[in-house]
């Protein structure tokens, strides 16, 4: 790694912890439809559910998130945002917490992670911002290192692209304030080694779900967390 690197953007799914979005997202939307039931039909939500997400990732920049997903989202069905929302914020905090049981926990990240800091590096968690605040932190928690000092968390009440796009990894250098050449993204998939197109490092983390298309730029770095914890240690 080159010496001019600064800051270190970590991936949290399939990266700082051991969890598929192909098998988290399912069960995460059964248990969401499933707090919903009374309200709508399962498949009726999860279709519209998915809509609203679309809406998120395609974010020109122009609002957050969490504003485009309210906009896409509400009303649902006869049902205002003022009645729904209560009932999404108990699925978070009652419900969202058993999901931990289809993740694992990765040793290796909290110590790559405190290494990173113990060296002077400034560290950001850029997970795909689709998710809200308590979501993002809630996994953080599962991965082991939600209380590390991260100078930036995105989440999608702070952020107003998604991945792949690349106004998503500007933004991002931008709030660790180091300009992209200056900027490891250590992830695990295609939406994470994109941001060599905008010139950060990439270091690619491989996986049972890493999967780059023949488009996908050229990691500069391929290895484990622990083949990561010993380049820096150098």
């Amino acid at each position: 790694m080159t010496d001019a690197i600064r800051a270190i953007l970590f991936d949290l799914d399939g990266t700082l912890l051991d969890s598929s979005m192909d098998k988290f997202l399912p069960i995460y939307l059964k248990a969401l439809s499933g707090r919903v039931a009374h309200l709508f039909e399962p498949k009726v939500f999860i279709a519209h559910l998915l809509e609203a997400t679309e809406q998120m990732v395609a974010n020109d920049g122009r609002a957050t998130n969490a504003e485009v997903f309210a906009r896409a989202f509400y009303p649902f069905g006869g049902h205002s945002r003022a009645e729904l929302e209560p009932i999404f914020d108990a699925f978070y905090a009652e419900d969202f917490p058993k999901l931990q049981a289809v993740t694992r926990r990765k040793p290796e990240a909290r110590h790559v992670v405190e290494l990173a800091i113990s060296l002077g590096y400034d560290v950001a968690i850029v997970t795909n911002p689709l998710f809200p605040e308590t979501a993002i932190r809630q996994r953080m928690q599962w991965a082991g290192v939600h209380d590390l000092p991260f100078k930036w968390v995105t989440t999608y009440e702070n952020s107003r692209y998604a991945k792949p796009n690349l106004c998503y990894f500007d933004d991002a250098c931008a709030h660790v304030g180091h300009p992209p050449e200056k900027c490891l993204v250590v992830g695990d998939e295609h939406m994470d080694m994109v941001a060599r197109h905008i010139g950060c490092e990439t270091f690619l983390v491989e996986g049972p779900a890493t999967a780059l298309r023949p488009e996908t730029p050229e990691p500069t770095y391929r290895g484990t967390l622990l083949d990561l914890a010993a380049m820096l240690d150098r």
